[in-house]
């Protein structure tokens, strides 16, 4: 049986079939990896607890905790802790698409998802879900009781990749259906007009909401290992172009000046962007969660 840090890398995960499990094992995978890490005492187990200071009152100590780190913290109260999360997760056909990796896009987006979730509802933390290509198709709005990570994962395991995508004309929907500030975590492949997005996303933080844009491309993608003649595919229109490798290296170069134009202008604006693609284990994602996460509080 696989090490626990082993799940965090996606070929692994591949080969477990229940998204329920996936998440689970992530995560373990993850914090077993913690005390190597600038976050060595942030667990889920700890994460509603901060270190005894001078001037908090001595009854507010956690005797259970101290017993297990000899340390003193003190409880946290609700409102300081808590935090309502949204994972927003593209479905458009481009999603699907996987050259060589064990996992298409959306398998990735959705395993991460899955553990984003999982960590969330163990804090305590509401989580809901809006899943959508042209239009939302399913929103489920944010709890933290444990029903709600099955009811989340059984609606990203039956969600299928299809079609074309509005993810601007989405998130403006979404803004303005989610009145209390949140944290939204996007999942996409972003292989739609930059301009609209990058103008939405300016929009959602003006409305006072904490943004993670994950950036989940193929490792095809950004690598482009291909030579001679490819037949390429437009997922979303079902063009095919034959061409010469060799004369459009310059897809790479442009699949990295998107990388860095979102990457500048969420730097700007006061989002979060993580660069993903589906060759990389999946604690990166993680640790930009625990980052957000940690920088509430």
């Amino acid at each position: 049986m696989p090490s626990a840090e082993q799940y965090l890398k996606p070929e692994v995960i591949r080969s477990v079939s229940r998204l329920d499990l996936r998440a689970r094992f992530i995560v373990e995978g993850f914090l077993s990896g913690l005390h190597a890490s600038p976050f060595h005492g942030f667990s889920v187990e700890f994460s509603e607890h901060r270190r005894y200071s001078q001037g908090d009152d001595p009854k507010d100590i956690d005797w259970l905790v101290y017993a297990k780190t000899d340390r003193y913290y003190v409880k946290k109260y609700q409102a300081e802790t808590n935090i309502t999360g949204y994972l927003l997760m593209d479905l458009s056909e481009s999603m699907g698409y996987t050259y060589r990796q064990e996992l298409t896009k959306f398998d990735y987006s959705i395993c991460l998802a899955a553990a984003l979730c999982y960590m969330m509802i163990h804090q305590q933390d509401p989580v809901g879900l809006m899943t959508f290509d042209e239009k939302i198709r399913r929103s489920l709005p944010p709890r933290s009781k444990r029903k709600q990570l099955g009811d989340i994962l059984a609606i990203l395991s039956r969600a299928k990749p299809s079609g074309k995508t509005d993810l601007a004309g989405n998130l403006r929907k979404i803004v303005s259906m989610i009145k209390h500030r949140s944290l939204l975590m996007i999942f996409s492949d972003l292989l739609t007009e930059s301009e609209a997005v990058l103008q939405t996303l300016h929009l959602l933080r003006h409305a006072g909401h904490d943004v993670i844009l994950f950036h989940v491309l193929d490792e095809a993608e950004v690598s482009f290992p291909f030579d001679g003649m490819v037949d390429l595919k437009d997922p979303e229109t079902g063009e095919n172009l034959v061409v010469d490798a060799s004369g459009i290296r310059e897809f790479r170069e442009s699949v990295e000046t998107l990388r860095e134009e979102y990457r500048s202008e969420c730097l700007t604006t006061g989002a979060d962007y993580v660069a993903l693609d589906t060759s990389m284990p999946f604690d990166k994602a993680l640790v930009e969660y625990l980052s957000q996460r940690k920088a509430r509080f």
